[in-house]
């Protein structure tokens, strides 16, 4: 164990924890934007600056491991004249558009930039047209709001070992850019990551303040992984999917299906009623009439060809009670053990 003294308070915190961490543990706030719990520390931010007793300039607590007896200082007008300058050039090509953007009301940016009390963008550059290409369709680049924090990028490389987007050029020219984009699995990682509104999700045509929808905690039906997440309701609509970084199962991570598969449950083209072929053609059947010719059917193949004859293929978007359900009906009602599972086809 490490004891070292924050803002006047001695902590004591494991070897190998940096300053943020011990701050953390101690109810300590520093700002900051590139940091993320489930990444390796980046560093590229600087608004987690601290002051340590004996070193002549500040340095990132993020990125800074603890050491035995050192004096830190979290809150200083010093350190706060570096952060908001370090804001202030954050925003030299930033639009300003917030009144608009998709992140609204959840952006970490905004957050801490109504904090300092920042009112214009002082600083401006020569304004260059950035590509906003990205590495998937189902994602929007807007690379005027990006801050270059590389969240996005560490992501993509850390969590999903995939590398598909990275940093391309330099100074305020420099941007994300899809580098291995055949490597992009639509995952929606770096959306999740992302402390601005500069990745948006391009799939859904509604939009929604965070104070404007209701999160539903509920379990991803797409496999029997168990994923959590939250379908983000308004209007009694389905308009987007966010996760939480402390879901047990998942840690806030999906897969493309987990994270974008969501517009089949408002879709016009859902089956509301069952349909019985007649003629060559569908109609629609009230469920007495549809499972009395289905119970009637199996129990004629049954009769003519023997339990055997008869299969069944159950699906990994039912609940395991369903799963368990349609084994059991096979095994025991029809006396058949031809049961299997799109999973492990």
């Amino acid at each position: 164990m490490v004891k070292l003294t924050i803002d006047e308070r001695e902590i004591t915190v494991e070897e190998g924890a940096t300053i943020l961490d011990a701050a953390k543990l101690a109810g300590i706030k520093i700002p900051t934007l590139c940091y993320h719990k489930r990444l390796n520390p980046i560093g590229s931010c600087r608004m987690c600056v601290v002051e340590i007793e004996g070193l002549p300039n500040p340095m990132t607590a993020c990125t800074t491991p603890v050491a035995e007896g050192i004096k830190v200082v979290t809150n200083s007008e010093r350190l706060q004249r570096m952060r908001r300058e370090t804001l202030k050039l954050m925003l030299v090509n930033h639009p300003l558009d917030c009144p608009v953007c998709d992140k609204g009301g959840e952006c970490s940016l905004q957050d801490l930039v109504y904090e300092f009390e920042i009112e214009t963008a002082e600083y401006r550059a020569e304004k260059k047209e950035r590509e906003a290409i990205y590495a998937t369709p189902l994602i929007r680049y807007w690379p005027d709001r990006c801050i270059m924090c590389l969240r996005c990028v560490a992501a993509c490389r850390d969590i999903k070992a995939l590398g598909a987007i990275d940093i391309v050029g330099s100074g305020f020219g420099a941007g994300i850019s899809p580098v291995n984009k055949e490597k992009c699995e639509s995952c929606g990682e770096c959306i999740k990551v992302c402390p601005t509104g500069a990745l948006t999700e391009n799939l859904s045509r509604y939009k929604g303040r965070t104070w404007m929808v209701n999160r539903v905690k509920t379990t991803c039906a797409y496999c029997g992984c168990g994923c959590q997440l939250e379908l983000n309701v308004m209007n009694n609509r389905v308009i987007g999917i966010t996760t939480k970084d402390d879901d047990e199962v998942n840690r806030g991570s999906l897969c493309v299906k987990g994270r974008f598969g969501y517009e089949f449950i408002g879709s016009e083209e859902r089956l509301t009623k069952p349909l019985i072929k007649r003629d060559g053609k569908f109609h629609e059947a009230a469920w007495d009439e549809a499972l009395d010719l289905v119970a009637e059917r199996l129990t004629a193949i049954k009769t003519a060809a023997g339990s055997d004859a008869i299969a069944g293929l159950s699906s990994a978007r039912c609940t395991n009670e369903e799963n368990y359900l349609m084994q059991k009906f096979l095994r025991a009602v029809i006396g058949t053990n031809n049961i299997d599972h799109c999973a492990r086809l």
